[in-house]
């Protein structure tokens, strides 16, 4: 079973998709992505303003949220998607700003390129940013590639005793609309560091 689990691949990252994702895929703001989809499922996305559903805000409206709170600004200074990119998966952090690690793909000639990035040009990641496949990753190889290139333990042990389990699970939140297991496999990868699960 957890074999199958971890072989499990998307058959697709591109092509037609369901609105919700669509636009989870899209938005890069922590916030604006969660109000969306609190809005679909409410069935009042009518209500929501258009400039609230582009990929990016501008840089004035960006300042105002920011300066609303500054946890606002989460997801929001991530690099821009090129043509025919899509975001696969993200982690949130609960820091002051809420930081935003994510995973983009892209079609090439042959297969998929992908590539991590943070909202600090690549400050907070490692060089195994980028890598290629010819068909979409299993969920094993994404959590692979993913915490390869951003040390999602790391950050979390820095800010937690190795007793307090508790805060550190609370602590970020993972999100993928093509990988329905990717949050469980991320949270199993952080509990295996904490002394009290090992042996």
């Amino acid at each position: 079973m957890i074999r199958q689990i971890m072989s499990f691949r998307p058959r697709t990252y591109f092509g037609p998709l369901p609105l919700e994702t669509h636009l989870k895929s899209s938005i890069k703001g922590a916030d604006r992505r969660a109000l969306v989809t609190h809005a679909i499922g409410s069935g009042q996305l009518a209500q929501i303003p258009t400039e609230l559903l582009q990929p990016s805000l501008s840089e004035e409206d960006r300042e105002a949220a920011g300066s609303n709170h500054p946890s606002q600004m989460g997801g929001e200074y991530l690099p821009d998607r090129q043509a025919m990119e899509v975001e696969i998966a993200r982690i949130t952090i609960d820091s002051t700003t809420q930081d935003v690690t994510s995973v983009y793909a892209r079609r090439i000639e042959g297969g998929i390129a992908y590539r991590v990035v943070d909202e600090y040009e690549g400050d907070t990641l490692t060089d195994d940013t980028e890598m290629q496949s010819e068909l979409p990753l299993t969920l094993a190889e994404l959590g692979i590639f993913f915490l390869g290139a951003w040390n999602l333990i790391a950050v979390v042990r820095d800010n937690f005793e190795d007793d307090d389990e508790e805060g550190a699970m609370s602590f970020f939140s993972v999100e993928s609309a093509f990988y329905p297991r990717l949050e469980s496999l991320i949270r199993g990868r952080v509990l295996d560091s904490f002394p009290s699960n090992w042996g």
